[in-house]
C-alpha cells in the first residue's frame, strides 16, 4: 500500500466501514499506479473534498473516492463533465453507474483495471 502524506486523509480511510476502505484503498492505488502510467506524468495531489479523498491532476478533473448510499463504496468523477458519457459508451452496461457522477461498487474485485483505469487517466488529464 503506498503511504499516505497527510494524516487527515489516511484517517478517512480509517474510519470508513471494512468493505468501503478496502474497496477505496484499492481505487486509491489504481489511481496512483495510472497517473504515473501516462506519458509525462501529470503531479498528481491527494487531498480531501466534501470530507472525500480527492485526487487532482494540473490539467485534469477531480477524482473522489468514498462511500456511497446504493454501494460501498464509488469512484465519483466531477457531474458537470463528459467523463462519465464517455465512459458508458466506451464501455456500455458493464458497471453500475449514478448518473454522470459515479461508478458503484460493492466488492474490490468488481474494479476492473483495464476499464476503470481509462476512466482515471481520462479525469486526469481532461483538460488537456
Amino acid at each position: 500500500m503506498r503511504p499516505f502524506n497527510d494524516p487527515a486523509i489516511q484517517a478517512v480511510f480509517a474510519a470508513y466501514p471494512e468493505p468501503t476502505r478496502a474497496g477505496a484503498l484499492k481505487l486509491r492505488e489504481l489511481v496512483f499506479e495510472t497517473a504515473g502510467s501516462l506519458p509525462d506524468a501529470p503531479p498528481l495531489q491527494e487531498a480531501l473534498r466534501w470530507g472525500q479523498p480527492a485526487y487532482l491532476a494540473p490539467k485534469g478533473s477531480t477524482i473522489r473516492l468514498g462511500g456511497h448510499k446504493a454501494a460501498r463504496f464509488a469512484l465519483f468523477v466531477h457531474c458537470q463533465s463528459r467523463l462519465m458519457g464517455e465512459f458508458t459508451s466506451a464501455f456500455p452496461g458493464e458497471d453500475r453507474i449514478d448518473g454522470n457522477r459515479a461508478v458503484l461498487f460493492d466488492e474490490p474485485d468488481q474494479i476492473d483495471p483495464t476499464r476503470h483505469g481509462w476512466l482515471i487517466a481520462r479525469a486526469l488529464t481532461y483538460h488537456l
